[in-house]
């Protein structure tokens, strides 16, 4: 039987696996050096309501300028979020790279950039968002460093990192078969992310890079978890969905949700 299958058993060990609950697992400091990050709105302890991480694997010029376009139009709809936009490059003679490369130290080495702010600003809610790879890491994140984050938003995740691999190595090169062994898979994380936490997955109707399966697999393997789970598949849309109105909508809400009183 294909281990997709066990899904409900996957989950307990994930959870086994991610008891330490906020451990941290060993950073790499060459990989926290490369992190690039550029802060966006408030900044004064007492004005910030709440923290946004966004957060990608490259940083090629044009994915970049989208994550701190997102970042302006989000601190434009919610005054006083600070976002900040963390992205980090990789190499880029490796077509298979974007399914590699974020294990463990790399995903302790923006980690521990999200813990710093929430060390500044201890008492506002957290929320990371990722766009394609950015959003698979962003789910790692919430798996194996849980009380760094309140809710998460993920656009176009490829968030069943085998099944994914297997569509890429399909659509471009052979480069694809080599396994992603450096790399965690979300579908294993998920066993770490606290019931309270809230989150969003939105994907593309039309996405030939991620189509909407990887991003639902992921959803409801977050439902089973008993976490409140928004996820949405935009009609006649593509890859390209960051910038959409509808995960900004998606993001405010979220916020709202996370400063409302308890």
């Amino acid at each position: 039987m294909h281990w997709r299958k066990l899904l409900p058993v996957a989950l307990g060990l994930a959870v086994a696996g991610c008891a330490g609950n906020g451990a941290r697992p060993a950073s790499d400091s060459a990989a926290a050096a490369q992190i690039r990050e550029q802060a966006f709105g408030s900044k004064g302890r007492r004005s910030v309501k709440a923290l946004v991480y966004v957060l990608h694997r490259d940083e090629r010029t044009a994915e970049a300028d989208d994550n701190h376009r997102f970042a302006r139009d989000l601190v434009a709809a919610a005054p006083g979020v600070r976002v900040v936009a963390l992205t980090q490059p990789f190499p880029q003679d490796d077509v298979g790279t974007a399914g590699r490369g974020f294990g463990r130290d790399r995903v302790a080495s923006f980690a521990d950039r999200i813990e710093a702010g929430r060390r500044r600003y201890p008492d506002v809610p957290t929320l990371v968002v990722g766009d394609g790879v950015g959003a698979a890491l962003a789910a790692d994140l919430t798996g194996l460093r849980p009380k760094l984050v309140d809710g998460m938003v993920l656009a176009a995740c490829p968030c069943m990192l085998p099944e994914w691999r297997k569509h890429m190595e399909k659509q471009t090169a052979a480069t694809w078969r080599t396994p992603a062994s450096d790399s965690l898979d979300p579908l294993m994380t998920v066993g770490g992310v606290r019931p309270q936490t809230k989150a969003a997955l939105l994907v593309g109707s039309d996405d030939p890079i991620t189509p909407p399966k990887f991003s639902r697999g992921y959803a409801e393997a977050l439902v089973l978890r008993g976490i409140a789970t928004d996820f949405r598949v935009l009609p006649g849309r593509g890859n390209d969905i960051l910038s959409d109105p509808e995960v900004l909508s998606a993001t405010t809400r979220m916020l709202t949700a996370l400063q409302a009183p308890r």
